[in-house]
Parts: C-alpha cells; sequence; structure tokens
C-alpha cells in the first residue's frame, strides 16, 4: 500500500509558476516510478510527467515539455512539479501516482493515486 498527498495548487495568473508536491507514504519510496497526471473539467485524464525510482529519468508530455520539471528527494520520501510559464490550459486537477512497471505514460499502468491538487491559471 502507498498513500499520496498533493499539495501546492492554487490560482495563479498566466505566465506564472508553481511548484506542486507530493508526500508518499507506506512502501519503500525507491522502489517505484512517480507520475504526475492531470484532468480538466470534461476532459480525460492526461499524462504530465514521470520520474524513475533513482530520479536521472524522466519523460514529459509534448504539451509541457520544456516548460514543467519533475523531480523526487527519496530520502523526504516525495516528488515534485515545477511548473514555469503557466497556460490557461494548464488549468487542472493535477494527481500523483506510483508505478511499479518501468516508466510508464498511461495511467491504467499506476497503481496507487493521490486526491489531487487544483490548479487554476487566469488569462
Amino acid at each position: 500500500q502507498v498513500q499520496l498527498v498533493e499539495s501546492g495548487g492554487g490560482l495563479v495568473q498566466t505566465g506564472d509558476s508553481l511548484r506542486l508536491s507530493c508526500a508518499a507514504s507506506g512502501r519503500t519510496f525507491r522502489t517505484y516510478a512517480m507520475g504526475w497526471f492531470r484532468q480538466a473539467p470534461g476532459k480525460e485524464r492526461e499524462f504530465v510527467a514521470a520520474v524513475g525510482w533513482g530520479g536521472s529519468s524522466t519523460v514529459y508530455a509534448d504539451s509541457v515539455k520544456g516548460r514543467f520539471t519533475i523531480s523526487r528527494d527519496n530520502v523526504k520520501n516525495t516528488v515534485s512539479l515545477q511548473m514555469n510559464s503557466l497556460k490557461p490550459e494548464d488549468t487542472a486537477v493535477y494527481h500523483c501516482a506510483t508505478s511499479f512497471q518501468g516508466l510508464p505514460t498511461t495511467g491504467s499502468l499506476y497503481d496507487y493515486w493521490g486526491q489531487g491538487t487544483q490548479v487554476t491559471v487566469s488569462p
């Protein structure tokens, strides 16, 4: 079992930055990959970014590449998502999730999910 709690969301303006955090507890943190997904109202869940268990392997959605950075701290059992140059289309509920299957970009390959944190970017 893994418990995940996200934080750091909020209301910002276009061009601003936010840093999301996800705290994990339960199963040994460094044994699984971590990912961020988002879901906007009326839209399907979308992959954002993922980081491997060691922290050096990362993958990003094209829509956030160059603006978002995912990182993890295996001592503090946290994963972060630094979001820069935010756009209104980044508005969504952001969820972190764990995967024991490599570095997937598909939500169905993630096993545990947090409740999410709302990010709203005003024009």
